[in-house]
């Protein structure tokens, strides 16, 4: 996972304000009680940062690899799969 991947998915489910609080002051006990921003910078990888994040804060699995904002080709009315 790329860096800017890594903050689409924070921004997306957490809404940006509330994703460089997340990142800044929310302490990652299974990554050594490093935060977010700490865990980066010292050279974890951003999907193993994204995942312990996303244990603790209890996001469903459905909603880890992000939102599906591509419209089939196809598809009618801009809505996938064509409904409406």
């Amino acid at each position: 996972m790329r860096m800017s991947h890594f903050w689409t998915l924070m921004n997306d489910e957490f809404g940006a304000e509330y994703a460089a609080t997340l990142a800044r002051d929310h302490v990652l006990g299974s990554l050594g009680g490093r935060t977010v921003n700490e865990a980066l910078e010292q050279g974890e990888p951003p999907r193993a940062v994204w995942d312990a994040l996303c244990d603790d804060m209890d996001v469903p699995a459905e909603r880890r690899l992000g939102r599906n904002t591509r419209v089939a080709r196809g598809a009618q009315g801009g809505q996938l799969g064509g409904k409406p």
